[in-house]
């Protein structure tokens, strides 16, 4: 990260692994949340669960933020992340569009290029390739930008945009382009790399993306062990999983307990 990088604040956030569970015990769960103090409450976008049984209880991401909107009153929410090849962008930025002001403009538009194929087989979507996926998100972006511009009503704020990914190449470059905040996946080592690598992107395109976007990390275990490190490498942004049917938020109030500490 350079100098001109701003002072922003550490954030933690929590995904709610929509699965194996009943939505009654994802409502809990988000409610839960948000009185512990976390800054963001994020799902993901799948149709299936990705882990215990294949076939198990499992709930869809747009549906879910709309019912949150209108739930929370503070955090703000998005999916980490909606995969880009199952829904038309123009469409999937009036559903943005809406969730924003259902939410009084708490939205967090977290966008990626997809990867687990039985969502894409079983919903009839083309799955293509790794390569076919990502120049779909590169496509989509300024359509979905464009249709969130002539919206009426106007959304409530800028939305944020968070992109997901480590592509080096493509992926990168797409963020440096289009986000205000990138999701980054390994360890504090991988994080200062590629962040580097997206700072190189970003000149390319004359965006400063050392101050424009925010980096964003996922995180387990005590904070003490990996939080200082990944702060010190410029990631403020920092999101436990958590998965159902119980939703032990206990990892998640330590790391608000350490946050807190750091002011």
């Amino acid at each position: 990260m350079t100098s001109t990088t701003p002072e922003r604040p550490v954030r933690v956030a929590v995904q709610l692994q929509p699965q194996h569970a009943d939505y009654g015990q994802i409502r809990d769960a988000v409610l839960r949340a948000e009185d512990l103090g976390v800054d963001v409450v994020f799902n993901w976008d799948h149709f299936y669960p990705l882990s215990g049984d294949p076939d198990g209880k499992h709930f869809e991401c747009w549906t879910m933020l709309g019912a949150w909107a209108e739930q929370t009153e503070r955090v703000e929410i998005g999916a980490l992340v909606t995969g880009n090849g199952y829904r038309n962008p123009d469409l999937l930025a009036d559903m943005a569009r809406t969730v924003d002001h259902v939410s009084g403009g708490r939205l967090i538009l977290g966008m990626g290029a997809g990867w687990f194929e039985k969502d894409y087989r079983e919903f009839g979507y083309e799955f293509g390739t790794a390569g076919s996926r990502i120049a779909g998100l590169a496509e989509a972006m300024p359509r979905l930008r464009h249709r969130l511009a002539v919206g009426n009503p106007a959304p409530t704020r800028e939305i944020p945009i968070l992109i997901g990914g480590g592509g080096e190449k493509k992926t990168l470059r797409i963020v440096a382009e289009h986000a205000d905040v990138w999701h980054s996946f390994g360890d504090v080592d991988t994080l200062r790399r590629k962040s580097a690598i997206l700072d190189e992107h970003g000149a390319a395109v004359g965006r400063d993306t050392a101050r424009l976007v925010e980096r964003s990390v996922g995180v387990h275990g005590a904070p003490d062990a990996t939080g200082p490190d990944l702060v010190a490498a410029g990631a403020t942004l920092l999101t436990i999983g958590v998965g159902g049917p119980d939703y032990d938020l206990s990892t998640v109030a330590d790391w608000i307990a350490w946050r807190d500490a750091q002011g």
